[in-house]
């Protein structure tokens, strides 16, 4: 069961075809996806968010939908910047990224974002990583190097580069003996063999560990492959990032993966396009990196933020703004006024499904390809029409959909004089004397009022 009462049928674009394709669980009984969680070296910023947020939309979507979903996500804690950051700091490895594991953990709880179903950390699945490497050695896949570095071997695999539509003349095959080829990151112009151990140097401190090649650790590329393989198994539905992760990080996780065990991988490909924050890239240096945190201090709520990363589909650049955030609260305000205090089905409830009245067309932009925009445009145009118990229903289930949860509707104190005209202009009307009921309402309007008649009351808002 799920909206309307069926399971729905969502469409999403897929990286790899470039084409917007149904989703099905392969083994027809729960929708599998991977999502490539924080580095956790610092607070992850909206831009970040975005893409988890987004995530969380499509887990949603599905599932109040009818379907059953395994959604995992992974902990990347350690690679360059964990082990850079942790020795300047003067802290253990685990002491310094459980501190930003948790400082994300918080984020998402008040981004509203579900909790995935199995979160595991590189740290954890070191064993796991070793054996997949010794898997891709065997197989001539991979080779050692005189530093106790393992390599990738890429001409050893035909289909590099279809992921991130990369040409093989622009790949450097072979080379290995430079710094980008041995960096967990790199330019995305030109690539070498991609490092899966990296020999242990000086700089690492004590955060190293024992293998068939020497001490060392894994290569960032290398952590995923191993968790997927150990959680979702050699073939699953989905797997989701930016898309500044296509490449080097994607292509090369699908290149490993299908070298050491074989499978289709990954069915599906999502990714969320990059964030703008007034118009340019995000960069501290320009003032233009936000945190919650950020954002929080200069009073706009995590809802708020929400809103906005949700507000603009997620193949489209988003450009983020105050401005914007103001337009976030303006409407949530506005729906809040809408709901008048109705309380929320919980989201149980509403994943069985049910009639979702004047609001059914919200949820198909839903599920064609997640237009979370139309989905809004939808909501909002039918406010006036939502009447009937399933209207509500439907209401809400968008909003569930989308990860919104309404503020309290605040408020508003009504001064003495605005009062005494609303009530001389109520009288009016019903004496039916509308020429004194239009000059009150105009001292009203003038005085920054409006009246919103019922059928037996009326109410005063600012205007």
């Amino acid at each position: 069961m799920g909206w309307g009462g069926n399971a729905a049928r969502v469409r999403l674009f897929d990286t790899l075809t470039r084409e917007v394709v149904p989703l099905e669980p392969v083994d027809g009984k729960s929708f599998r996806f991977y999502c490539c969680g924080p580095t956790v070296y610092g607070p992850a910023h909206i831009g970040n968010f975005r893409t988890f947020v987004m995530q969380d939309v499509l887990r949603r979507v599905l599932e109040l939908g009818g379907m059953k979903t395994k959604h995992v996500r992974n902990i990347t804690d350690v690679d360059d910047k964990t082990i850079r950051d942790s020795v300047a700091a003067g802290r253990t490895l685990k002491e310094f990224t459980a501190q930003w594991r948790d400082k994300f953990h918080d984020d998402c709880v008040s981004l509203n974002c579900l909790k995935p179903h199995v979160e595991p950390s590189a740290v954890e699945h070191v064993p796991e990583q070793i054996a997949m490497i010794e898997e891709l050695v065997e197989k001539g896949h991979a080779y050692a190097s005189g530093d106790g570095s393992v390599y990738f071997k890429i001409s050893s695999f035909p289909e590099y580069g279809k992921l991130s539509r990369l040409d093989t003349r622009e790949l450097d095959l072979g080379k290995t003996q430079n710094a980008r080829a041995n960096s967990d990151e790199y330019e995305k112009d030109n690539v070498a063999d991609f490092v899966l151990w990296k020999g242990r140097r000086e700089e690492d401190g004590s955060n190293f560990w024992e293998s068939p090649w020497g001490q060392g650790r894994p290569g960032w590329h290398l952590e995923c492959s191993a968790m997927i393989l150990k959680y979702l198994g050699k073939s699953f539905d989905l797997h989701s990032g930016g898309e500044d992760l296509v490449f080097p990080h994607h292509e090369n996780e699908l290149a490993q993966s299908k070298c050491s065990c074989g499978g289709d991988f990954a069915r599906h490909w999502f990714h969320s396009t990059h964030l703008l924050v007034n118009g340019k890239k995000m960069a501290k240096s320009s003032g233009t990196l936000y945190t919650l945190g950020d954002l929080a201090e200069e009073g706009w709520s995590a809802m708020e933020v929400r809103y906005v990363l949700v507000g603009a589909n997620y193949r489209k650049q988003l450009n983020f703004t105050i401005e914007s955030l103001h337009a976030a609260r303006e409407a949530m305000g506005k729906l809040a006024r809408a709901a008048d205090g109705r309380v929320a089905p919980g989201y149980r409830e509403l994943a069985k499904g049910g009639d979702l009245g004047v609001f059914a067309r919200a949820v198909e932009k839903l599920n064609e390809d997640l237009n979370t925009a139309a989905a809004l445009g939808e909501l909002f145009g039918n406010l006036k029409k939502a009447e009937s118990e399933a209207d509500w229903r439907g209401f809400f289930t968008v909003l569930a959909a989308l990860g919104l949860v309404l503020p309290e509707p605040e408020g508003v104190e009504v001064p003495g004089e605005i009062s005494e005209l609303a009530r001389l202009r109520w009288e009016a009307r019903q004496s039916k004397d509308w020429e004194a009921s239009d000059r009150y309402r105009d001292e009203l309007a003038a005085k920054g009022w409006v009246v919103k008649d019922g059928r037996d009351s009326y109410e005063v808002e600012p205007a």
